[in-house]
């Protein structure tokens, strides 16, 4: 069975960081995107980042470029999501979720077959 378990999330001040990581097992995961979503109440499921599981592209929203970066560690089967200068609009739940859909689609959340539980991100101004 397909796992993907997200930890790390917490209450931080804008201007913190924190890294989020998400744990990925029950397949191998050479032809997937990896990526990360967050929700916040009231709002639509936004993508955030994406890696290519095999190859390291990235992808980032424009409203995270220089501040998140996306990793992953083969060796682990980790994907990681280190958030820096964090402000208050960054809070919400942030999901890992995997997609054998190629890089056009990275960014709709209906094309990714595996979701995590979801970690909550808080960011006080």
């Amino acid at each position: 069975q397909v796992q993907l378990v997200e930890s790390g999330g917490g209450l931080v001040q804008a201007g913190d960081s924190l890294r989020l990581s998400c744990a990925a097992s029950g397949r191998t995961f050479n032809n997937y995107h990896m990526s990360w979503f967050r929700q916040a109440p009231g709002k639509e499921r936004e993508f955030v980042a994406a890696i290519f599981w095999s190859g390291s592209t990235t992808y980032y929203t424009d409203s995270v470029k220089g501040r998140f970066t996306i990793s992953r560690d083969i060796a682990r089967n980790t994907v990681y999501l280190q958030m820096n200068s964090l402000k208050p609009e960054d809070t919400a739940v942030y999901y890992c979720a995997a997609s054998p859909a190629g890089s056009l689609r990275v960014m709709s959340s209906r094309w990714y077959d595996y979701w995590g539980q979801g970690t909550q991100v808080t960011v006080s101004s």
